[in-house]
């Protein structure tokens, strides 16, 4: 069964999930957590480390390239191959193919021009810098910044598009140009952001003080939000209209030791964005004022992240399984399970003491699944509309 099939399947059955019971009230304090989950989408503002974020030229160039298996070293590989549209941006595998499987999920490219960190240990700083680290990865597209380079000035469209977007011929410069291909597809992929859910649709209708019909958004789907704003800890990780605070902690959720070795998480992220020739302290950060490197240079101080990953978004969570880090969990019932066996307050804490597991019961446990499916919805905010020719 296709996940759009089953994603209909889903939501058609949410109002018949759970048992009846009486209506969910939600408290006061409840129904401003409910609402700190909105407006959608959210606004996100042009990156100022990216003097191309924004840029209509500047995501036509990006979307171009993220689909041009040219930048790939063998040239059967693009950026596409792993964040697949039809996917919510990511490859439905365990853990990503390129020219060899890596260690770890691939995350979907949806809603993430928010964030501060990218990659599941924070190793980049930037959008655009995260876009560089596959083009040269040998596991990846194992391409070369000359090579990027030179496809960019050999190709007529390209180049042109190039011009458009930056305003000059692409130089000869290898480096300058590959850090500008980064940019261009940051600025595409910050236009990747997913469509208006059952649970927008009940956030909205809440904050106009009406009353949503049951079918939109079930009592079941009621009763596991209840539950996620509290006996299931889940807002205090997964805040705000994108449902993730950015942060990294240690939830065991994923295996320790993918493929037979661990996997420091951010641990290692901070070093090497601290090492990347890329980061924000270096010459090719746009933000002239250097605000933006302040939080780069903080997270020299951060200790004890060793097993960490980054906080995902729960949206089009039902079209981006499976889940977790190394991609070890099948389905999102098993992720509640696991969650239902920890406590939330100890995913902060860095002590080693034991918590006190949530202990949820199998129909809270169901109530939650029903909730956590009404955060996705058929309309990933992109099609794939027919680009002119530049001139």
């Amino acid at each position: 069964m296709s996940l759009a099939i089953r994603l209909a399947f889903v939501l058609v059955l949410l109002p018949l999930a759970g048992q009846a019971e009486d209506k969910v009230v939600f408290t006061d304090a409840e129904i401003k957590l409910i609402l700190s989950h909105g407006p959608w989408p959210m606004r996100v503002p042009k990156d100022p480390t990216n003097r191309v974020s924004g840029n209509y030229q500047a995501a036509e160039l990006g979307k171009n390239l993220f689909f041009d298996q040219r930048l790939s070293g063998s040239g059967t590989l693009s950026c596409g191959s792993c964040h697949v549209p039809d996917r919510n941006w990511t490859d439905n595998l365990r853990r990503g193919v390129g020219m060899v499987e890596v260690d770890r999920n691939t995350p979907s490219l949806m809603n993430i021009a928010s964030q501060n960190w990218y990659g599941w240990g924070g190793a980049s700083d930037s959008l655009w810098a995260q876009n560089l680290r596959p083009i040269v990865d040998k596991r990846e597209l194992a391409s070369s910044p000359r090579q990027v380079a030179q496809l960019i000035r050999g190709d007529e469209q390209l180049s042109c598009r190039y011009r458009k977007t930056f305003g000059i011929a692409p130089s000869a410069d290898d480096e300058a140009v590959y850090v500008d291909v980064g940019k261009a597809l940051a600025a595409f992929v910050e236009t990747l952001v997913s469509g208006y859910t059952p649970f927008d649709k009940f956030r909205d209708a809440l904050a106009r003080g009406e009353t949503l019909p049951e079918a939109l958004f079930s009592e079941p789907a009621k009763r596991g939000l209840k539950i996620f704003l509290g006996k299931g800890g889940c807002e205090s990780c997964h805040s705000g209209p994108n449902f993730t605070n950015g942060e990294f902690f240690r939830t065991g959720l994923s295996k320790f030791a993918p493929l037979g070795k661990a996997d420091p998480g951010r641990d290692a992220g901070i070093r090497q964005v601290m090492e990347y020739r890329y980061n924000l302290t270096s010459r090719y950060n746009d933000d002239a004022t250097g605000v933006s490197a302040a939080r780069t240079r903080k997270a020299a101080l951060e200790t004890g992240r060793f097993g960490e990953f980054k906080v995902p978004s729960l949206r089009n969570l039902v079209l981006t399984e499976p889940y977790g880090r190394d991609g070890e969990v099948d389905t999102l019932a098993q992720v509640v399970k696991h969650y239902s066996g920890v406590d939330p307050v100890r995913l902060r804490a860095r002590d080693g003491k034991p918590g006190s597991p949530l202990n949820l019961t199998q129909a809270e446990q169901t109530d939650l699944v029903v909730f956590l499916e009404s955060l996705s919805t058929f309309a990933n905010g992109w099609r794939p509309d027919i680009v002119g020719k530049c001139e």
